[in-house]
């Protein structure tokens, strides 16, 4: 069973309403400013900031970000498990997928694929750290990571406009995509 996190949360809830059977605790915010055309800022409540977008001089693209969100999220539940058994010689992820078009004309990731290349020590302590790597790689998938977790289960996204040029805050369509 995964420990609690027991560290206060001092994001503030911007949620004009809260889900049933949620807390204030479990939301997750980023926010997203403009800097140029097809360029972002996201930011999150404690400070962090990553620039993204759809023009080539830009480090990442949103469909990059996501692969790298998969990844990462398996990467540190299984460096955290491994890691307390040895640390790694080297640890490494790769996320990989097609982005192919879909019936409505727009595009979906398929065949998502996470790679681990890991080495450990040649010791005990590096032994302890192997025996332990396929396990947490398995809880990751089936049970820590929220990003793989929330890809899989299909979670719908409701789109919302806000804003002088809105109106009231509406959603822009009737049923979030399965």
């Amino acid at each position: 069973m995964p420990r609690p996190d027991t560290r206060p949360d001092t994001r503030p809830d911007t949620s004009p309403d809260t889900l049933p059977g949620t807390r204030p605790d479990t939301l997750r915010t980023v926010t997203l400013g403009r800097l140029d055309e097809g360029v972002y800022l996201a930011r999150n409540p404690r400070g962090g900031q990553l620039r993204f977008g759809s023009h080539a001089e830009v480090d990442f693209t949103p469909v990059e970000l996501l692969l790298a969100a998969v990844a990462g999220c398996s990467a540190v539940d299984v460096d955290v498990v491994t890691g307390r058994r040895a640390p790694a010689e080297q640890f490494e992820v790769t996320a990989r997928a097609h982005k192919v078009p879909t019936d409505g004309g727009g595009s979906a990731l398929r065949d998502i694929e996470v790679t681990f290349t890991v080495r450990f020590s040649d010791d005990a302590a590096g032994d302890a750290a192997r025996a332990v790597l396929p396990r947490a790689l398995k809880a990751s998938h089936d049970r820590t990571c929220t990003v793989s977790r929330t890809i899989e289960a299909g979670t719908p996204v409701l789109v919302r406009l806000e804003g002088d040029d809105a109106g009231l805050p509406q959603p822009l369509s009737d049923t979030p995509r399965p």
